[in-house]
């Protein structure tokens, strides 16, 4: 049996990515289809059923490699962070206009003309990715005009390439957002996925889980202090430091994105699931 992480490695018994012949088994390989999320979240499940658990989300524009279609279900993985499972064949769309742009507004609207008094046609979470193809202002307010139609408040964009200097500014947007397993998006969000777009926004891609997520940066001692940006990691949890006392986290407690002292969360957790594990500071 392959060693290789179900997660991150697009494999089954009856077909694999092709990019893994001779490390797993399987009856069939192909190279997969690049595609793009058209759905402004997209659930990806653990398997073709709308019942099975959400393992994470897709946002709007996202590239994905689609390695099989069946019955409305489409296997996927995600170029950005490697995730693999399924998604409804509905939320794919074709890759007609190139991305220029990044929603940096926790969330935003797409309207069908640049007025924003008109009812709106799509929403999008911060980190979904949309083609500018010109901007327009309009009794003083400034459009995006996309290239797969409608408009955009411009200044809820940020162009491709142009990251935020600081992820924990990002993260504390997001402040009362309701918690969702699974999440990604302004929409919903857990605590990795917390931590996941808010680095993304920040210029850098880190893994999706947790578990994957306790590898970045270096480790520190919390007796030697902590720091704005440092994360706590807990067994399935992790939070980021606000500063020296305090952290934010999605968390299913107060089931929202939620922002206390680091010690009153230790006292909380440690109960149900002990001490935190580690503590790393992001390169």
């Amino acid at each position: 049996m392959s060693t290789l992480d179900s997660r991150l490695n697009a494999f089954r018994a009856d077909l694999a990515d092709e990019r893994l012949k001779g490390r797993v088994d399987a009856a069939r390989f192909v190279a997969g289809e690049p595609t793009v999320i058209a759905a402004p979240v997209a659930d990806v499940h653990s398997a073709p059923s709308p019942m099975a658990g959400i393992d994470t989300q897709f946002l709007y524009g996202e590239s994905v490699r689609v390695f099989e279609r069946r019955e409305g279900w489409a296997w996927v993985q995600g170029e950005r962070d490697g995730y693999v499972g399924y998604v409804p064949e509905e939320a794919l769309g074709e890759d007609t206009h190139s991305p220029t742009h990044v929603v940096s507004a926790a969330r935003s609207f797409t309207y069908p003309k640049s007025e924003l008094k008109t009812p709106p046609i799509m929403a999008h979470s911060m980190g979904a990715r949309v083609a500018v193809v010109e901007e327009v202002e309009n009794h003083g307010t400034v459009y995006a005009l996309l290239g797969s139609g409608g408009s955009m408040i411009a200044k809820h964009l940020r162009p491709l390439g142009k990251p935020c200097s600081d992820f924990v500014s990002i993260a504390e947007r997001f402040l009362h957002t309701p918690y969702l397993w699974g999440g990604t998006s302004g929409f919903g969000i857990d605590c990795s996925g917390l931590v996941q777009l808010s680095m993304f926004m920040a210029g850098r891609n880190v893994p999706r889980d947790t578990d994957m997520q306790a590898t970045i940066g270096v480790p520190v001692e919390p007796e030697a202090g902590l720091q704005r940006g440092d994360l706590v990691f807990w067994r399935g949890h992790v939070a980021i430091m606000t500063d020296a006392d305090h952290i934010i986290h999605a968390n299913g407690y107060t089931m929202t994105v939620w922002e206390e002292p680091l010690a009153e969360a230790m006292r909380r957790i440690e109960p149900l699931y002990g001490r935190p594990t580690g503590y790393r500071r992001p390169n």
